[in-house]
Protein backbone atom coordinates (compact mmCIF):
# COMPACT_ATOMS: atom_id res chain seq x y z
CA UNK A 1 0.00 0.00 0.00
CA UNK A 2 1.39 3.45 -1.00
CA UNK A 3 2.24 6.10 1.53
CA UNK A 4 1.65 9.45 1.38
CA UNK A 5 4.87 11.57 2.85
CA UNK A 6 3.23 14.69 5.02
CA UNK A 7 4.68 17.71 3.45
CA UNK A 8 7.33 19.60 5.76
CA UNK A 9 7.45 23.39 6.31
CA UNK A 10 10.48 23.89 4.00
CA UNK A 11 8.29 21.77 1.47
CA UNK A 12 6.31 24.67 1.79
CA UNK A 13 8.33 27.09 1.78
CA UNK A 14 9.82 25.93 -2.30
CA UNK A 15 6.19 25.84 -2.95
CA UNK A 16 5.62 29.14 -2.18
CA UNK A 17 8.47 30.40 -3.77
CA UNK A 18 8.20 28.35 -7.24
CA UNK A 19 8.31 30.87 -10.03
CA UNK A 20 5.97 29.40 -11.73
CA UNK A 21 2.78 29.81 -9.45
CA UNK A 22 0.30 31.75 -9.98
CA UNK A 23 1.04 35.68 -9.39
CA UNK A 24 -0.52 39.04 -9.22
CA UNK A 25 -1.40 39.02 -13.03
CA UNK A 26 -3.07 35.92 -13.15
CA UNK A 27 -4.89 36.46 -10.16
CA UNK A 28 -6.35 39.75 -11.85
CA UNK A 29 -7.11 37.81 -14.80
CA UNK A 30 -8.72 34.54 -12.93
CA UNK A 31 -10.35 36.66 -10.17
CA UNK A 32 -11.30 40.22 -11.24
CA UNK A 33 -14.22 40.51 -13.77
CA UNK A 34 -12.14 43.78 -14.90
CA UNK A 35 -9.46 45.69 -14.15
CA UNK A 36 -7.67 49.64 -14.31
CA UNK A 37 -4.29 49.53 -12.63
CA UNK A 38 -3.88 53.29 -10.99
CA UNK A 39 -0.18 54.58 -10.66
CA UNK A 40 2.03 56.56 -8.86
CA UNK A 41 2.22 57.95 -5.25
CA UNK A 42 1.86 61.32 -5.91
CA UNK A 43 5.39 61.99 -4.21
CA UNK A 44 8.36 60.02 -6.03
CA UNK A 45 7.34 57.70 -8.80
CA UNK A 46 5.76 54.52 -9.80
CA UNK A 47 6.91 51.24 -7.74
CA UNK A 48 6.45 47.95 -10.01
CA UNK A 49 6.79 46.00 -6.78
CA UNK A 50 3.46 47.11 -5.46
CA UNK A 51 0.55 47.30 -7.91
CA UNK A 52 -3.13 48.66 -7.34
CA UNK A 53 -5.96 49.31 -9.41
CA UNK A 54 -9.75 49.00 -9.29
CA UNK A 55 -11.90 46.38 -11.05
CA UNK A 56 -15.29 44.16 -9.97
CA UNK A 57 -15.20 40.53 -8.52
CA UNK A 58 -18.38 38.93 -8.98
CA UNK A 59 -20.38 42.26 -9.88
CA UNK A 60 -18.80 44.12 -6.63
CA UNK A 61 -16.17 47.02 -7.43
CA UNK A 62 -13.13 46.68 -5.23
CA UNK A 63 -9.90 48.37 -4.77
CA UNK A 64 -6.73 45.32 -6.03
CA UNK A 65 -3.59 45.85 -4.05
CA UNK A 66 -0.76 43.36 -4.24
CA UNK A 67 2.87 42.95 -4.61
CA UNK A 68 4.09 42.24 -8.16
CA UNK A 69 6.01 39.15 -9.00
CA UNK A 70 6.90 38.05 -12.07
CA UNK A 71 7.55 34.25 -13.54
CA UNK A 72 10.79 35.15 -15.15
CA UNK A 73 13.77 36.98 -14.31
CA UNK A 74 13.54 40.12 -16.68
CA UNK A 75 9.54 40.05 -15.56
CA UNK A 76 11.10 39.80 -11.69
CA UNK A 77 14.15 42.55 -12.71
CA UNK A 78 10.84 45.22 -13.74
CA UNK A 79 8.98 44.14 -10.43
CA UNK A 80 11.89 44.23 -8.33
CA UNK A 81 11.11 40.78 -7.06
CA UNK A 82 7.59 42.08 -5.51
CA UNK A 83 9.72 43.76 -3.02
CA UNK A 84 8.39 47.45 -2.44
CA UNK A 85 9.60 50.77 -1.91
CA UNK A 86 8.36 53.04 0.32
CA UNK A 87 6.83 54.78 -2.33
CA UNK A 88 4.99 51.32 -3.19
CA UNK A 89 3.41 51.26 0.27
CA UNK A 90 2.67 54.86 -0.16
CA UNK A 91 0.45 54.72 -3.42
CA UNK A 92 -1.20 51.70 -1.75
CA UNK A 93 -2.40 53.77 1.31
CA UNK A 94 -3.56 56.70 -1.99
CA UNK A 95 -5.17 54.68 -3.11
CA UNK A 96 -7.11 53.09 -0.03
CA UNK A 97 -7.87 56.34 0.49
CA UNK A 98 -10.44 56.48 -2.20
CA UNK A 99 -11.70 53.34 -1.72
CA UNK A 100 -12.92 54.01 1.62
CA UNK A 101 -14.61 57.75 0.03
CA UNK A 102 -16.39 56.06 -2.18
CA UNK A 103 -17.25 53.19 0.27
CA UNK A 104 -15.34 50.29 -2.57
CA UNK A 105 -14.13 46.87 -0.34
CA UNK A 106 -10.21 46.36 -0.58
CA UNK A 107 -8.43 42.79 -2.07
CA UNK A 108 -4.99 42.53 -1.19
CA UNK A 109 -2.69 39.76 -3.10
CA UNK A 110 0.47 39.06 -0.75
CA UNK A 111 3.44 37.66 -2.29
CA UNK A 112 6.91 39.23 -1.35
CA UNK A 113 10.14 37.94 0.51
CA UNK A 114 10.04 41.43 2.15
CA UNK A 115 10.05 44.91 1.94
CA UNK A 116 13.18 46.44 -0.68
CA UNK A 117 16.19 47.11 1.90
CA UNK A 118 18.40 49.20 -0.30
CA UNK A 119 19.78 52.36 0.69
CA UNK A 120 17.51 54.75 -1.69
CA UNK A 121 14.38 52.77 0.06
CA UNK A 122 15.51 53.79 3.66
CA UNK A 123 16.22 57.07 2.49
CA UNK A 124 13.38 57.56 1.37
CA UNK A 125 11.75 56.54 4.78
CA UNK A 126 11.15 52.58 4.49
CA UNK A 127 10.39 52.12 7.93
CA UNK A 128 8.11 54.91 8.48
CA UNK A 129 5.86 53.89 5.42
CA UNK A 130 5.61 50.06 6.67
CA UNK A 131 4.45 51.92 10.07
CA UNK A 132 1.89 54.11 8.68
CA UNK A 133 0.69 52.01 6.51
CA UNK A 134 0.09 49.49 9.63
CA UNK A 135 -1.78 52.12 11.24
CA UNK A 136 -3.38 53.41 8.58
CA UNK A 137 -5.39 49.78 7.58
CA UNK A 138 -6.27 49.15 10.92
CA UNK A 139 -8.43 52.00 10.96
CA UNK A 140 -9.76 52.17 7.32
CA UNK A 141 -13.31 52.67 7.08
CA UNK A 142 -14.14 50.13 4.66
CA UNK A 143 -13.74 46.04 4.71
CA UNK A 144 -10.48 44.58 3.63
CA UNK A 145 -9.89 40.81 2.67
CA UNK A 146 -6.05 39.90 2.38
CA UNK A 147 -5.12 36.77 0.59
CA UNK A 148 -1.57 35.74 1.48
CA UNK A 149 -0.65 33.33 -2.02
CA UNK A 150 3.48 32.79 -1.81
CA UNK A 151 5.77 34.31 0.45
CA UNK A 152 4.35 36.37 3.51
CA UNK A 153 7.72 38.08 4.14
CA UNK A 154 8.46 40.68 7.21
CA UNK A 155 6.78 43.56 7.28
CA UNK A 156 6.70 43.97 3.61
CA UNK A 157 4.05 41.48 3.16
CA UNK A 158 2.27 43.16 6.57
CA UNK A 159 2.11 46.02 5.44
CA UNK A 160 -0.89 45.53 3.20
CA UNK A 161 -1.91 42.29 5.66
CA UNK A 162 -4.03 44.26 7.80
CA UNK A 163 -7.58 43.12 7.38
CA UNK A 164 -10.89 42.21 8.48
CA UNK A 165 -10.20 38.40 6.80
CA UNK A 166 -7.19 37.09 6.14
CA UNK A 167 -6.72 34.07 3.94
CA UNK A 168 -3.93 32.19 2.85
CA UNK A 169 -3.10 29.66 0.13
CA UNK A 170 -2.69 26.02 1.22
CA UNK A 171 1.05 26.21 0.16
CA UNK A 172 2.01 29.74 1.26
CA UNK A 173 4.12 30.97 4.53
CA UNK A 174 4.10 34.13 6.08
CA UNK A 175 6.75 34.73 8.45
CA UNK A 176 8.70 38.00 10.28
CA UNK A 177 11.69 36.36 8.48
CA UNK A 178 12.85 33.56 6.09
CA UNK A 179 14.35 30.50 7.15
CA UNK A 180 17.50 30.92 6.08
CA UNK A 181 17.74 34.57 7.94
CA UNK A 182 16.20 32.75 11.55
CA UNK A 183 18.73 30.01 11.28
CA UNK A 184 21.80 32.27 10.32
CA UNK A 185 21.03 34.41 13.43
CA UNK A 186 19.90 31.70 15.49
CA UNK A 187 22.99 28.90 14.86
CA UNK A 188 24.94 30.87 12.15
CA UNK A 189 24.51 27.99 9.96
CA UNK A 190 21.68 28.65 6.62
CA UNK A 191 21.53 24.67 6.84
CA UNK A 192 19.51 24.43 9.74
CA UNK A 193 16.60 26.40 7.57
CA UNK A 194 14.36 23.26 7.70
CA UNK A 195 14.19 23.51 11.32
CA UNK A 196 14.11 27.05 11.64
CA UNK A 197 11.02 26.90 9.17
CA UNK A 198 9.38 23.87 11.53
CA UNK A 199 10.00 26.49 15.04
CA UNK A 200 8.45 29.61 13.40
CA UNK A 201 5.25 27.70 12.56
CA UNK A 202 5.08 29.83 8.83
CA UNK A 203 2.78 27.30 7.52
CA UNK A 204 -1.03 27.91 6.30
CA UNK A 205 -1.78 24.94 8.73
CA UNK A 206 -0.11 26.03 11.81
CA UNK A 207 -1.30 30.07 11.66
CA UNK A 208 -4.69 28.71 11.60
CA UNK A 209 -4.57 27.13 14.97
CA UNK A 210 -2.43 29.71 16.10
CA UNK A 211 -5.41 32.36 14.58
CA UNK A 212 -3.11 34.32 12.93
CA UNK A 213 -5.29 33.92 9.91
CA UNK A 214 -8.78 33.07 9.16
CA UNK A 215 -8.83 30.77 6.37
CA UNK A 216 -7.19 28.36 4.40
CA UNK A 217 -7.75 28.26 0.66
CA UNK A 218 -7.13 24.28 -0.63
CA UNK A 219 -4.80 24.32 -3.90
CA UNK A 220 -4.66 21.98 -6.77
CA UNK A 221 -2.85 18.85 -6.18
CA UNK A 222 0.84 19.08 -6.81
CA UNK A 223 0.33 22.86 -5.87
CA UNK A 224 -1.31 25.79 -7.55
CA UNK A 225 1.46 25.87 -10.10
CA UNK A 226 0.24 23.05 -11.72
CA UNK A 227 -2.95 24.83 -12.74
CA UNK A 228 -3.51 28.66 -12.50
CA UNK A 229 -7.03 28.47 -13.38
CA UNK A 230 -7.66 26.14 -10.65
CA UNK A 231 -6.09 27.67 -7.89
CA UNK A 232 -7.57 31.54 -8.43
CA UNK A 233 -10.93 30.03 -8.83
CA UNK A 234 -10.45 28.74 -5.18
CA UNK A 235 -9.25 31.69 -4.24
CA UNK A 236 -12.11 33.87 -6.13
CA UNK A 237 -14.53 31.85 -4.55
CA UNK A 238 -13.37 32.57 -0.85
CA UNK A 239 -12.74 36.27 -1.51
CA UNK A 240 -16.54 36.44 -2.92
CA UNK A 241 -17.65 34.82 0.37
CA UNK A 242 -15.52 36.94 2.94
CA UNK A 243 -16.73 40.20 0.88
CA UNK A 244 -20.06 39.00 1.17
CA UNK A 245 -19.99 38.71 4.95
CA UNK A 246 -17.80 41.75 5.55
CA UNK A 247 -20.55 44.00 3.69
CA UNK A 248 -23.34 43.43 5.87
CA UNK A 249 -20.97 45.40 8.62
CA UNK A 250 -21.29 49.02 9.36
CA UNK A 251 -17.72 51.03 8.80
CA UNK A 252 -17.49 51.59 12.87
CA UNK A 253 -18.31 47.97 13.71
CA UNK A 254 -15.40 46.75 10.97
CA UNK A 255 -12.79 48.66 12.26
CA UNK A 256 -13.49 47.65 15.98
CA UNK A 257 -13.88 44.28 15.18
CA UNK A 258 -10.58 44.42 13.12
CA UNK A 259 -8.83 46.20 16.05
CA UNK A 260 -10.09 43.88 18.47
CA UNK A 261 -8.77 41.05 16.47
CA UNK A 262 -5.31 42.68 15.94
CA UNK A 263 -4.82 43.05 19.65
CA UNK A 264 -5.64 39.51 20.45
CA UNK A 265 -2.82 37.83 18.31
CA UNK A 266 -0.35 36.36 20.58
CA UNK A 267 -2.83 36.48 23.52
CA UNK A 268 -3.08 32.61 24.10
CA UNK A 269 -4.38 32.62 27.80
CA UNK A 270 -7.85 34.64 27.44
Amino acid sequence: MATTTKKTAMDCVKLARDPQRPHLKDFIRYVCDDFEELHGDRLVNDDRGLVGGFGTIDGRSVLVLGHNKGATVEENMESNFGMANPDGYRKAMRLARLAEKFHVPIVTFVDTPGAYPGREAEERGQAEAIAKSLEFFALLKTPVVVVITGEGGSGGALAIAVGDRVLMMENAVYSVISPEGCAGILWRDGTKAPAAAEALKITAGDLLKLGAIDAVVKEPAGGAQKNHKAACTAVRKAVVAALKELAKLPADELVEKRYAKLRAMGNFYA
